[in-house]
């Protein structure tokens, strides 16, 4: 029989007494009074911050977002049916973060960061708060760098520069989301991450998106940050402020970015919902008054940085949707306001087969020029004004008044410069390429060719060109600009391919 002696016991109680250390644990716990519509109000938690996580029981969270005297409103991120008047509620100490870095390239996230493609969890060392300071003026450089979207009648008339916020307004279902998407393709191999933040957009919307960029080999580069219409209206405010952290991750790591929100119309309304769940008061048209506030410090964080800070950039280019074209409505003019430009797509151009259906008239980037390699500001200096001037002529030669020689020839250029112009979805063009048809469309070499054939000239012309002249593309390619030897090559080419056109288009 087994004997315990009473010293060994006693020596295993004091060792274990010894090792015993008091802590007392103080938490703060407040009560739910109200809940619902992703929405709750909170009694109890005095030591509260505004954007604070807050923990609903075991797995759900939320933001404070109201803090007022006897209660805080917040807000729910995700399912918001089980929670119910009288549930605990914990403050955390810590504000919303969310995984970033090169381990979300190809991936579809929600506003939290939890993946939607079925691919697998997402394992990041790497994470950001959500809320994020802009950066001050003095850290950063002016805007100098072209991003090229690949299309002609941006990057001719109103570049974007790397770290601008250019504008894309216009109203619904007329070609906003067709130029996001090319000008994600047209990044491939330009160094630069995409990040697509769809914003009350449908499910089916956002899945064909995914499918055209892996068709063409973009997703490599590109994450989507998907808040769709069936989401709640708390994911769908914080959506854009997720991709902008991942976006800003990339630029402080001295790379570029490149972060499209579409739409802001959609989060402006999820805000909306949200603020008059809380009894936040409304204003214009039923807007908080924060309403500026909200688009102004999520654009601001779009930046050139300085070289000092590593010289990395975010550029972002938001979307608004417009109703029967009006721009004057609060929240197209509080965003036109906050951005460095607008791309004003117009219902009458689209549904008359000018696509992209850009207006330049009221289209505009204040960068202009320095976001532009130099052969496309010899190129494309005069396009805008003779555009304008085409416009005024089109609508006085309506009258049938008699026309003189020089009129005509206007309106002949007018017609052919609106046709070269005009460019099929998911067919980016390099920048070299545009620069070679807009020498020829100002120079004179398509005023005789059919508007019919318009489309023919710049595909066999392209193609002459790479094939008989590759060592102009690359010249063009490498010295950004056009001397004067590199233009006596282009004429002499344009001049070559001109004669053989005209023989085989008749």
């Amino acid at each position: 029989m087994l004997k315990i002696k009473s010293e060994e016991i006693a020596r295993l109680i004091s060792s274990e007494i010894n090792k015993f250390k008091k802590e007392i644990v103080v938490e703060e716990v407040g009560r739910v009074t109200e809940a619902g519509d992703g929405i709750a109000r909170i009694e109890g938690l005095k030591n509260a911050m505004s954007g604070e996580m807050l923990k609903f029981g075991e797995s759900t969270y939320g933001v404070a977002l109201n803090l007022t005297k006897n209660e805080i409103g917040a807000i729910i991120l995700g399912d918001f049916t089980n929670i119910q008047e009288g549930d605990p509620v914990k403050c955390t100490g810590n504000i919303l973060q969310v995984p970033v870095g090169e381990v979300l390239l190809g991936r579809v996230i929600d506003s939290l960061g939890n993946p939607l493609d079925g691919k697998g969890t997402i394992k990041s060392d790497n994470f950001r708060a959500v809320e994020f300071t802009a950066p001050g003026v003095v850290n950063r450089q002016p805007v100098k760098e072209p991003l090229q979207t690949g299309i002609k009648a941006i990057d001719s008339m109103i570049p974007i520069g790397r770290g601008q916020r250019e504008l894309v307004i216009g109203d619904r279902s007329i070609g906003k989301s067709a130029i996001l998407t090319d000008t994600i393709i047209n990044q491939r191999g330009k160094d630069i991450y995409c990040i697509y933040v769809a914003i009350g957009q449908k499910t089916s919307s956002v899945a064909k998106l995914v499918e055209k960029l892996q068709e063409a080999g973009a997703m490599e580069y590109t994450i989507i940050v998907s808040a769709t219409a069936r989401t709640p209206a708390s994911l769908q405010y914080i959506a854009p402020y997720v991709g902008a952290t991942i976006g800003e991750y990339f630029m402080y790591k001295g790379k570029h970015a490149l972060i499209m929100y579409d739409d802001l119309s959609k989060h402006a309304v999820s805000y909306r919902q949200i603020s008059l769940l809380l009894k936040r008061p409304p204003g214009r048209e039923a807007y908080p008054g924060d309403i500026f506030y909200l688009h102004a410090r999520l654009l601001e964080r779009a930046a050139k940085l300085s070289e000092e800070k590593g010289g990395g950039s975010l550029t972002a280019i938001p979307v608004i949707e417009t109703k029967a074209g009006d721009i004057s409505s609060y929240i197209p003019t509080n965003v036109v306001s906050i951005t460095d430009g607008q791309i004003y797509l117009e219902d009458d151009l689209f549904n008359a087969g000018i696509r992209p259906a850009i207006n330049p008239g009221i289209s505009v980037s204040r960068v202009g020029g320095n976001a532009q390699i130099n052969a496309m500001k010899k190129v494309a200096g005069m396009l805008r004004l003779d555009l304008a001037q085409y416009r005024e002529l089109e609508t006085f030669a309506k009258f049938g008044t008699e026309l003189d020689k020089e009129t005509r020839k206007q309106l002949a250029r007018g017609e052919r410069t609106v046709e070269v112009l005009k460019q099929g979805q998911y067919a980016p063009m390099d920048v070299e390429e545009q620069v070679l048809i807009l020498y020829a469309l100002t120079n004179g070499f398509l005023d005789d060719v059919e508007i019919n054939n318009i489309a023919m000239f710049e595909k066999k012309y392209i193609e002459f060109l790479h094939n008989d002249y590759p060592e102009i593309i690359s010249e063009i390619r490498n010295t950004k600009d056009i001397g004067s030897s590199l233009e006596e090559k282009m004429m002499k080419a344009t001049m070559q391919f001109k004669k053989t056109f005209i023989f085989s288009e008749t």
